[in-house]
């Protein structure tokens, strides 16, 4: 397999990543034939993964638009993954021009490439960090050189929690990067679910066998709540990812029930 000169040295391209799958979805372009095989086998089960991938970043949308409405003008997009088109810089850049973002994520492809994309853009940065050692990513310069803690900031963690696995303990996860922020912060959750999706769970199956890029864990309605903890949600609350707060009242589409994940805001 011939290496792209966008893929560092150290990238494995014969093993698929989460954060190129993801990309594969969302019909971007850096990905490898690893990638698209792991895919293909997930959309074996789960057809309208896709969709789904495209109903989350659609979330994405509708939850930094209202942060921004909110004057929030901070984010800390956890898990960020390779950026394509309609990423958190380029919402905020709509509503609110002077907003700061911090992508953090650990795959090399999607460090590498953002710093790329985003190279002269002042209001955005990219760290190479785990978000699950939310001590070292609070501590680390490139965060408190960007961002002031002194002042509230939303912390985004869509469409990733389902690879942090329950002995890592993703609660006190969140709670750690929440407690070192002030009154006012907001925390934004998208989740994957089987609840309602019995594909859903055959593509977790896929994700949780041996050559998976990463284990899956997908949580039900309850156990997402669980994860804002003593936080205040927005409303509607926890709900299935396409009927959180729709552009329009179709927005939602006919399938909402069964669509295979949960979302909600909170501020504390």
């Amino acid at each position: 397999m011939d290496r792209p000169n966008w893929a560092p040295d150290e990238v494995d391209l014969a093993h698929p990543s989460v954060a190129r799958v993801y990309d594969y979805y969302l019909g971007g372009s850096h990905n490898f034939e690893s990638d698209r095989q792991f895919a293909d086998r997930v959309l074996g089960v789960l057809p309208e993964m896709a969709a789904v991938a495209q109903q989350n970043r659609a979330f994405l949308r509708r939850s930094v638009r209202y942060l921004c409405q909110t004057g929030i003008d901070q984010f800390l997009d956890l898990g960020s993954g390779i950026p394509t088109a309609g990423n958190v810089h380029e919402i905020v850049g709509s509503f609110s021009p002077r907003s700061r973002v911090l992508y953090v994520d650990h795959d090399p492809v999607a460090v590498m490439h953002s710093r790329e994309l985003l190279a002269g853009n002042e209001q955005t940065e990219v760290m190479a960090a785990d978000l699950a050692e939310p001590d070292r990513v609070l501590a680390d310069p490139a965060l408190r050189n960007h961002l002031d803690l002194s002042r509230p900031m939303a912390v985004l963690l869509v469409s990733v929690l389902h690879f942090v696995a329950d002995d890592l303990r993703p609660a006190e996860i969140i709670r750690t990067y929440m407690d070192a922020l002030p009154r006012g912060s907001h925390l934004v959750i998208s989740h994957a679910s089987h609840e309602g999706n019995d594909n859903a769970a055959g593509a977790q199956a896929i994700y949780n066998q041996q050559r998976s890029p990463n284990p899956m864990r997908m949580r039900t309605s309850a156990e997402v709540t669980e994860l804002f903890g003593d936080l205040t949600l927005v409303d509607p609350g926890v709900v299935r990812i396409p009927t959180w707060r729709p552009d329009s009242p179709a927005g939602a589409g006919p399938a909402s029930d069964r669509y295979p994940g949960h979302a909600g805001v909170a501020f504390g």
